[in-house]
């Protein structure tokens, strides 16, 4: 959870606490009544009367098509921003998702006077450190648990359970449909476009996945992580993403002859020169627990300077394990207003990226079988000292789409960028050479 709050002041010393403003309990007012919508609903509703919240408004368009027989009738349909924030509500819930109008919506219920929960990451990826000053300002709060790993309560976790460490290092598995399609190549040895249709056909990606595989949503959430995590006030649009679309079943097979898998991995890391972040497809020794999250499940591993590793897993997408961080933030949001708090929020550090990653790399090269094509490639990556250390090649193919591997020592990635684009000229190659990190276990 993200919580950001000035000190209550007047509505902790008088009877207008967050339990209500007439003492009872928060009225609330869910924006959007889709997948994760209803089922926060769901759950406010079926807690009865022992919940301190009072649902009030669903606000949604095309709000006949929404209407359920199940919703109590003291609830309100709206499809006007306008009557919700004029109202005597409590709580904006916003779960409508993207930049506008969820934007300017939250915006609006801060400046009135009402807090607001939210799963939106693209929004709080984008604009979260602007909202949490103007909640701060107006002595509200602003909770966006749910924006990352769904029902894994890690922000709470890195927030408030490892307050007393200092933490370096974010890396995790944040995109379901991703590890979903990975999980599913691996498995049955399918091609990508193969497992991206069963994804779709089991409702883990969408018609248009674009935003998991082409990283940009875990590319909001490390953003998320790393500013909850590691204090670092990082711009989105200045974080490393990579698809995963170019990695093939046989890159699997290879991973596996490695003692490897391949997953999206998102990762941010504190050093000298900036901070080391990046969302891109590696290959994962087997024996880090990246390694062993299959289908749609997310992972979340810190690294602090006292404590060491923290590991923080489970289903993280979903609209039940969404609402249920939804729900969580709402719980935690009424027990802060009851008692007097100074701000939550730890300072932000501007911090460079830098996409100087010293790792060791696998690649993989799709060729029409000729001599001399290892000698070509090798002397290439001898120009730019870049250190071979082994060569794999699995039989079984034709000589006209043969693929084959290299795995590289750790090296510059600026020489290691040059190289590649250097190798894909070559007249022998099928298609250009597939790079990925190398993720190992720490020494």
């Amino acid at each position: 959870m993200r919580v950001k709050m000035a000190t209550n002041g007047e509505r902790a010393s008088g009877a207008q606490t967050k339990a209500g403003k007439d003492g009872g309990r928060l009225r609330l007012a869910i924006a959007g009544f889709g997948t994760v919508g209803s089922a926060v609903a769901r759950i406010l509703i079926e807690q009865g009367a022992a919940s301190p919240f009072e649902l009030s408004y669903i606000l949604n368009r095309r709000i006949a098509k929404k209407r359920v027989e199940w919703m109590p009738t003291s609830v309100r349909w709206t499809e006007e921003i306008d009557e919700v924030l004029d109202s005597d509500i409590d709580v904006l819930v916003e779960l409508v998702g993207g930049l506008n109008p969820a934007g300017t919506w939250v915006r609006r219920a801060l400046a009135s006077g009402k807090s607001v929960v939210t799963a939106n990451k693209e929004l709080i990826a984008a604009e979260g450190v602007e909202l949490s000053e103007l909640a701060c300002r107006h002595r509200q709060h602003l909770a966006y648990g749910a924006s990352v790993a769904g029902g894994v309560p890690v922000l709470s976790g890195l927030q408030e359970g490892l307050a007393g460490d200092e933490l370096v290092s974010v890396s995790g598995i944040l995109n379901g449909t991703c590890n979903y399609i990975l999980t599913r190549m691996e498995q049955a040895g399918i091609s990508f476009a193969d497992a991206l249709v069963e994804a779709q056909r089991a409702g883990f990606a969408e018609a248009d996945p674009s935003a998991d595989v082409d990283g940009s949503d875990a590319r909001a959430k490390i953003t998320i992580l790393s500013r909850v995590a590691l204090g670092a006030d990082v711009a989105l649009d200045t974080v490393l993403c990579r698809s995963i679309r170019a990695v093939s079943a046989v890159d699997l097979r290879y991973a596996a002859e490695l003692g490897c898998t391949i997953r999206q991995i998102s990762h941010a890391e504190v050093k000298e020169d900036g901070l080391h972040i990046a969302v891109q497809p590696m290959l994962v020794e087997r024996g880090l627990p990246h390694a062993g999250v299959v289908g749609p499940q997310n992972i979340v591993v810190s690294t602090g300077r006292y404590g060491g590793e923290a590991t923080f897993s489970g289903n993280g997408a979903g609209g039940g394990p969404t609402a249920v961080a939804v729900v969580s933030d709402l719980i935690a949001l009424a027990r802060l207003g009851t008692t007097s708090s100074e701000s939550m929020s730890p300072t932000l550090r501007k911090m460079v990226t830098s996409k100087e990653f010293v790792m060791p790399h696998y690649t993989r090269y799709l060729v029409r079988d000729r001599p001399g094509i290892l000698a070509a490639i090798s002397q290439v990556l001898a120009t730019y000292a870049i250190n071979v250390d082994a060569v794999l090649q699995l039989p079984g193919h034709s000589r006209e789409a043969l693929p084959f591997a290299i795995t590289l020592e750790p090296s510059n990635q600026q020489a290691l960028d040059a190289a590649m684009a250097e190798i894909g000229k070559l007249h022998f190659l099928v298609q250009p050479p597939l790079c990925l990190p190398i993720l190992r276990k720490r020494a």
